[in-house]
């Protein structure tokens, strides 16, 4: 099950990548050929801030060591064996929502 939250800032026309904060959590938000992700903001490999970094070829790059994470996918580059997370979006008439899962715990007690 998702809940999704709608993206409170301008999406510039130009690409960018920039950090976002949505219901507490710190994302990366993204504009690449024309198309929006988001992915969490922080690098599996050692931690350096994904917002920081840059797009090549339909990868996110890390500003710290230079890993690249598939922006469709969010698998690192052959041999790097790590991952990034990628949120689901959605275009509604009032703007874009990313969508998180929700825990059962949550559900429960939130």
């Amino acid at each position: 099950m998702l809940k999704w939250h709608k993206i409170e800032t301008e999406i510039p026309d130009e690409e960018f990548v920039k950090q976002i904060n949505v219901d507490g959590k710190k994302l990366c938000l993204i504009k690449h050929q024309q198309k929006l992700f988001v992915v969490q903001n922080t690098c599996p490999h050692a931690g350096g801030i994904l917002s920081g970094g840059w797009c090549k070829n339909g990868n996110l790059i890390c500003p710290i060591h230079r890993w690249e994470y598939n922006l469709e996918n969010g698998r690192g580059a052959e041999g790097q064996g790590d991952y990034i997370d990628i949120y689901p979006l959605e275009t509604r008439s009032d703007g874009i929502y990313v969508g998180f899962k929700e825990s059962w715990i949550k559900k429960l007690f939130g």
